[in-house]
């Protein structure tokens, strides 16, 4: 029996579970769980988050970012480190950063079921986009 190679973008594609690091203003790292979507095709991960919150903050301040998620066995991880880009938030409903975000969840979730609504919140909550795209990745498994 052959084992075949780890590859951790393949771990990265259908993550849907994950640890964002950034950088805090001290230079300690600041760590939040969020729900990534990684573009294979673009080599960009994006994460919907909230304007004012600490990993925006810091992403605004110095954008360069990790993510790490795990396999749900625990035995395989991978990381990806990049710079991130942030869009939003957005005022218009209708606007670009708010496209921006339904582009996204449109990639990693398929059709919402209002996407009225959607647009709403996303403009009520503040909701900003992150694109880090990425520069390195490595990772592997334990069996």
């Amino acid at each position: 029996m052959t084992d075949t190679p780890f590859d951790p973008r393949a771990l990265l594609a259908e993550s849907r579970l994950g640890v964002l690091a950034t950088i805090k203003a001290d230079g300690r790292p600041q760590l939040s769980p969020v729900t990534p979507f990684y573009d294979r095709e673009a080599d960009v991960i994006q994460v919907s988050m909230t304007e004012g919150r600490a990993k925006t903050v810091n992403l605004r301040r110095d954008p360069r970012a990790t993510l790490e998620v795990t396999r749900p066995d625990g035995w395989a991880w991978a990381t990806a480190e990049g710079t991130a880009t942030l869009t939003g938030p957005g005022s218009d409903p209708h606007g670009p950063e708010v496209e921006a975000l339904v582009r996204y969840y449109r990639a990693a979730a398929g059709e919402h079921p209002d996407w009225d609504e959607y647009r709403a919140v996303m403009v009520s909550d503040r909701r900003v986009l992150m694109t880090m795209a990425v520069t390195h990745v490595y990772g592997g498994k334990v069996r």
